[in-house]
Protein backbone atom coordinates (compact mmCIF):
# COMPACT_ATOMS: atom_id res chain seq x y z
CA UNK A 1 0.00 0.00 0.00
CA UNK A 2 1.22 3.51 -0.77
CA UNK A 3 1.41 5.53 2.72
CA UNK A 4 3.81 7.44 4.23
CA UNK A 5 4.94 6.94 8.31
CA UNK A 6 6.62 9.54 9.97
CA UNK A 7 9.12 7.74 12.74
CA UNK A 8 10.71 10.16 15.52
CA UNK A 9 10.86 11.35 18.93
CA UNK A 10 8.13 13.30 20.55
CA UNK A 11 7.56 17.03 19.40
CA UNK A 12 10.17 16.38 16.38
CA UNK A 13 6.70 17.41 14.00
CA UNK A 14 5.63 13.86 12.96
CA UNK A 15 2.41 15.25 13.32
CA UNK A 16 2.91 19.32 11.88
CA UNK A 17 4.59 18.18 9.07
CA UNK A 18 2.40 14.61 8.24
CA UNK A 19 -1.11 16.88 7.94
CA UNK A 20 0.89 19.50 5.95
CA UNK A 21 2.32 16.55 3.82
CA UNK A 22 -0.99 14.92 3.38
CA UNK A 23 -2.75 18.31 2.55
CA UNK A 24 -0.05 18.89 -0.28
CA UNK A 25 -0.22 15.21 -2.19
CA UNK A 26 -4.29 14.82 -1.79
CA UNK A 27 -3.36 12.08 1.47
CA UNK A 28 -5.85 11.10 4.36
CA UNK A 29 -3.89 11.86 7.46
CA UNK A 30 -3.83 8.79 10.74
CA UNK A 31 -2.41 9.83 14.44
CA UNK A 32 -2.15 6.22 16.10
CA UNK A 33 -2.13 7.76 19.09
CA UNK A 34 -5.25 8.94 18.75
CA UNK A 35 -6.67 5.93 17.46
CA UNK A 36 -5.04 3.93 20.88
CA UNK A 37 -7.11 6.84 22.67
CA UNK A 38 -10.08 6.35 20.75
CA UNK A 39 -9.90 2.28 21.29
CA UNK A 40 -9.21 2.68 25.12
CA UNK A 41 -11.33 5.64 25.71
CA UNK A 42 -8.68 7.13 27.51
CA UNK A 43 -5.78 9.62 27.36
CA UNK A 44 -2.39 8.00 26.69
CA UNK A 45 -0.84 9.37 30.00
CA UNK A 46 -3.92 7.76 31.22
CA UNK A 47 -3.60 4.33 29.80
CA UNK A 48 0.15 4.42 30.79
CA UNK A 49 -0.60 5.12 34.81
CA UNK A 50 -3.74 2.19 34.36
CA UNK A 51 -1.47 -0.57 32.74
CA UNK A 52 2.13 0.06 33.05
CA UNK A 53 4.61 0.65 29.58
CA UNK A 54 4.49 -2.77 29.09
CA UNK A 55 1.14 -2.51 29.06
CA UNK A 56 0.50 0.42 26.86
CA UNK A 57 3.16 -1.13 24.30
CA UNK A 58 0.98 -4.09 23.79
CA UNK A 59 -1.70 -1.78 23.00
CA UNK A 60 0.14 0.42 20.74
CA UNK A 61 1.54 -2.51 19.10
CA UNK A 62 -1.71 -3.97 18.28
CA UNK A 63 -3.26 -0.89 17.17
CA UNK A 64 -0.39 0.19 14.56
CA UNK A 65 0.23 -3.75 13.48
CA UNK A 66 -3.68 -4.05 12.52
CA UNK A 67 -4.20 -0.48 10.95
CA UNK A 68 -5.65 -0.58 6.95
CA UNK A 69 -4.91 2.15 5.28
CA UNK A 70 -3.99 3.34 1.94
CA UNK A 71 -2.79 6.54 0.52
CA UNK A 72 -2.36 8.00 4.26
CA UNK A 73 0.14 9.99 5.93
CA UNK A 74 0.34 8.10 9.37
CA UNK A 75 1.85 9.34 12.69
CA UNK A 76 2.33 7.11 15.23
CA UNK A 77 3.73 8.10 18.84
CA UNK A 78 7.48 7.56 19.45
CA UNK A 79 7.26 4.66 21.50
CA UNK A 80 6.11 2.37 18.30
CA UNK A 81 9.36 1.38 17.69
CA UNK A 82 9.68 -0.69 20.19
CA UNK A 83 6.83 -2.39 18.30
CA UNK A 84 8.69 -5.08 16.37
CA UNK A 85 4.85 -6.40 14.52
CA UNK A 86 3.95 -2.84 14.63
CA UNK A 87 7.28 -1.60 12.57
CA UNK A 88 7.55 -4.63 10.23
CA UNK A 89 3.57 -3.85 8.79
CA UNK A 90 4.77 -0.27 8.25
CA UNK A 91 7.11 -1.40 5.91
CA UNK A 92 5.12 -3.27 4.23
CA UNK A 93 2.79 -0.48 3.77
CA UNK A 94 4.25 2.48 3.16
CA UNK A 95 7.88 4.52 3.31
CA UNK A 96 9.32 5.01 6.73
CA UNK A 97 10.39 8.37 6.96
CA UNK A 98 12.59 9.32 10.18
CA UNK A 99 12.21 12.94 10.91
CA UNK A 100 15.61 13.30 13.26
CA UNK A 101 16.81 16.01 15.40
CA UNK A 102 18.78 17.03 18.30
CA UNK A 103 18.04 15.94 21.94
CA UNK A 104 18.91 19.96 22.61
CA UNK A 105 16.48 21.24 20.19
CA UNK A 106 13.36 17.97 21.22
CA UNK A 107 13.71 19.26 24.87
CA UNK A 108 13.36 22.80 23.87
CA UNK A 109 10.11 21.77 22.56
CA UNK A 110 9.01 19.46 25.61
CA UNK A 111 7.48 21.32 28.58
CA UNK A 112 5.79 18.42 29.96
CA UNK A 113 6.55 14.40 29.00
CA UNK A 114 3.91 12.86 31.23
CA UNK A 115 0.81 15.44 29.99
CA UNK A 116 2.08 14.22 26.75
CA UNK A 117 2.20 10.46 27.23
CA UNK A 118 6.16 10.04 27.12
CA UNK A 119 6.78 6.42 27.87
CA UNK A 120 9.96 6.65 30.54
CA UNK A 121 11.00 3.52 32.52
CA UNK A 122 11.71 4.19 36.61
CA UNK A 123 15.13 6.41 36.89
CA UNK A 124 14.81 6.96 33.27
CA UNK A 125 15.99 10.15 31.94
CA UNK A 126 14.79 11.61 28.58
CA UNK A 127 18.30 11.69 27.40
CA UNK A 128 17.96 8.22 28.30
CA UNK A 129 15.29 7.48 25.71
CA UNK A 130 16.80 9.48 23.15
CA UNK A 131 19.55 7.89 23.33
CA UNK A 132 18.17 4.52 23.45
CA UNK A 133 15.31 4.79 20.64
CA UNK A 134 17.98 6.56 17.93
CA UNK A 135 19.19 3.13 16.90
CA UNK A 136 15.55 1.80 16.28
CA UNK A 137 14.50 4.94 14.48
CA UNK A 138 17.73 4.43 12.15
CA UNK A 139 17.01 0.77 11.75
CA UNK A 140 13.20 0.87 10.60
CA UNK A 141 13.28 4.08 8.93
CA UNK A 142 13.88 4.38 4.99
CA UNK A 143 14.50 7.93 4.64
CA UNK A 144 15.97 9.99 7.27
CA UNK A 145 15.67 13.63 6.82
CA UNK A 146 17.33 16.13 9.12
CA UNK A 147 14.90 18.87 10.59
CA UNK A 148 17.17 20.42 13.14
CA UNK A 149 17.70 24.36 11.91
CA UNK A 150 14.90 24.18 9.71
CA UNK A 151 11.60 25.97 9.52
CA UNK A 152 8.25 23.40 9.06
CA UNK A 153 8.22 24.83 5.31
CA UNK A 154 11.56 24.14 4.99
CA UNK A 155 10.79 20.71 6.43
CA UNK A 156 8.44 19.92 4.31
CA UNK A 157 9.96 20.69 1.79
CA UNK A 158 13.09 18.32 2.58
CA UNK A 159 10.92 15.69 3.01
CA UNK A 160 9.08 16.09 -0.18
CA UNK A 161 12.23 16.04 -1.95
CA UNK A 162 13.07 12.73 -0.24
CA UNK A 163 10.68 11.19 -1.07
CA UNK A 164 10.52 11.45 -4.73
CA UNK A 165 11.91 8.19 -5.96
CA UNK A 166 11.50 6.21 -2.62
CA UNK A 167 7.83 6.49 -1.59
CA UNK A 168 6.36 3.15 -2.43
CA UNK A 169 3.13 4.38 -4.03
CA UNK A 170 1.65 1.03 -6.06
Amino acid sequence: MNNIIFIGMPAVGKSSVGIVIAKRLGLEFVDTDLLIQKQEGKLLKEIIEEVGIDGFLAIENQVNKELVVSQSVISPGGSVVYCEEAMQHFRKIGTVVYLRASYGSIKKRIRNLKKRGVVLKDGQTFQDLYNERLPLFEKYADITVDEDGYRMEETVERVLNALKGCWKDG
